[in-house]
């Protein structure tokens, strides 16, 4: 009667944790200033999160667990194996399912009416990316991409992106989930001679093939989804992070030109640097934002 608790599952431990935890950061910035309001319709916003370690069948006992809690919705999964897992559980127990950390279509595809996304899809980014790298001219697009649903996700948007266009990727690598063992993927993309190199895989393994990409002489472009984690793939690369490119789901949010960035900068100012300003954090603020709203607009 006087709260609405969320389940969250996601990454707050391994090579994937610094996701998890901006995102979780960036919500709790909102839901905390709703709730100084006096939350919706005199209701709290609570948010309590399992860590999964970016590992499926953790995902899913931590869902299992979630729900048989009790928990209005489930919110803020980090994600695409982790959500997928998730998914057929909340759809069963017909709890929403909120703004996940992913663009994968099969979340997406078929429709689901329990599944609410905030973001774009891989289709949408892995289709601007390739715009992009073919306008400066480059037609040799390898990918490197993660061996699990999220790496196929990518790797199928590149591929639908460059079959208009009569393109192939001239070279494949994988790199197995929460690990930097990157050393064959490196050598079978390098043989292949690419211009550029689109990443679909998480920060740390993305972090150490641009490294041993480069020790090789590999002198092209290389290119991440957002999902990557800007800051955290800044964080990871340092100085060797110059150059590289990451296409973005949410709004720039270290200017304050636009009105969600002017009231998130406020809100993490207002919070005295507990929040630190970045694309994840904003996007679990607006994804909070977003389902605040939906429960403001509810009868």
């Amino acid at each position: 009667a006087k709260s609405i608790v969320l389940g969250q599952s996601a990454a707050f431990s391994g090579p994937a944790a610094q996701l998890g935890e901006q995102f979780k950061r960036g919500a709790l910035l909102f839901f905390d200033r709703q709730n100084a309001k006096g939350g919706v319709n005199g209701r709290t916003i609570e948010l309590k999160s399992l860590d999964d370690g970016y590992e499926p069948d953790r995902c899913k006992a931590n869902t299992d667990r979630l729900i048989k809690d009790g928990v209005f919705a489930l919110f803020g999964y980090i994600g695409t194996p982790t959500s997928l897992a998730a998914l057929p559980l909340a759809s069963t127990a017909q709890v929403p399912f909120i703004a996940p950390f992913t663009g994968a279509q099969a979340l997406r595809e078929p429709f689901n009416r329990i599944a609410f996304h905030v973001r774009a899809s891989y289709f949408d980014e892995t289709a601007e990316i390739v715009k992009q790298v073919t306008s400066i001219g480059a037609k040799r697009i390898a990918v490197f991409h993660q061996n699990d649903s999220y790496g196929k996700a990518g790797l199928d948007g590149v591929l639908r992106a460059l079959k208009p266009l009569n393109l192939e990727p001239a070279a494949l690598g994988t790199v197995e989930r929460n690990t930097v063992d990157v050393a064959a993927a490196v050598k079978s993309i390098l043989a292949g001679k690419p211009d550029a190199i689109v990443q679909i895989s998480a920060y740390k393994s993305c972090a150490a093939f641009i490294r041993e990409a480069r020790k090789a002489g590999f002198g092209g472009t290389f290119f991440n989804v957002s999902f990557v984690g800007t800051q955290a793939l800044a964080d990871e690369l340092k100085a060797e992070g110059a150059g590289i490119m990451i296409s973005q789901v949410m709004p720039f949010p270290y200017t304050a030109s636009v009105p969600i960035t002017r009231e998130f900068q406020a809100a993490a100012a207002k919070a005295g640097g507990a929040v630190q300003t970045n694309y994840s954090s904003l996007e679990g603020y607006l994804a909070a934002k977003v389902f605040t709203e939906g429960l403001q607009r509810a009868p």
